[in-house]
């Protein structure tokens, strides 16, 4: 039982690894505002494993929302020929509400579109990517804020479709990511862990990466002027 439980565990380390390694899809930051007011302002740049994510909420109304988020990243290895290139761009709008005091709930939905080119050589193998992706998103969060911490968890629902040339393929993704901010009542340190994992995984034709984690700094607009 030990031994089968062990087999189990390093065949999904390699599966993480080979899908990690020169991903055809790249998670970005889940943009998880938690916006209370009409006219509320909130920007926010994170760093981390998508590369540079800046993002931006609006309340159009007391329960109305948009929202515009970015991925990009350029990152090269001089010791080897691996490299990793993206660029992504994503609107939403969505509903939101107060729950009490300090609970928040909201869920918004959007669309998305970028190109990715990505190159791994580790000595073991080489995998490489070199494709352009749309994507559908729905994300519900629930979460709290108040003056010095904000604090919540999003399921996000994508769908994303993947081509190059004849080369076309769609997958379904749920996406959990838990959000952290801590600070000042205008500005505060942000950060976010997650997961990405495909709903069908036998019938999935990419490569993909599985982890977020990024951190990064968020200000509310308002609370500043």
């Amino acid at each position: 039982m030990i031994r089968n439980s062990l087999i189990t565990f390093f065949a999904i380390i390699i599966i993480i690894i080979i899908n990690g390694c020169a991903p055809s899809y790249v998670p970005n930051v889940a943009n998880t505002p938690l916006l209370s007011n009409q006219g509320e302002v909130q920007l926010a740049v994170y760093t981390g494993s998508s590369g540079v994510d800046p993002q931006l909420a609006f309340a159009i109304t007391d329960h109305l929302g948009v929202m515009a988020n970015g991925s990009f990243a350029d990152r090269t290895d001089d010791s080897t020929d691996s490299y990793h290139k993206h660029q992504f761009y994503e609107m939403g709008v969505g509903y939101y509400t107060k729950i009490g005091t300090i609970g928040r709930f909201e869920t918004f939905g959007g669309y998305g579109f970028g190109k990715l080119r990505a190159l791994c050589d580790n000595n073991l193998w080489v995998s490489e990517a070199d494709v352009y992706n749309n994507r559908i998103f729905f994300q519900p969060t629930l979460g709290i804020t108040t003056k010095i911490f904000d604090g919540s968890f999003a399921a996000r629902v994508v769908m994303v479709n993947v081509y190059q040339g004849s080369y076309n393929e769609t997958g379904m993704f749920v996406e959990p990511v838990l959000t952290v901010k801590v600070g000042l009542k205008f500005i505060k340190i942000v950060g976010q862990i997650g997961l990405s994992f495909p709903m069908d995984t036998e019938n999935l034709n990419f490569t993909y990466q599985p982890f977020m984690m990024s951190i990064g700094l968020h200000a509310n607009l308002n609370q500043i002027f």
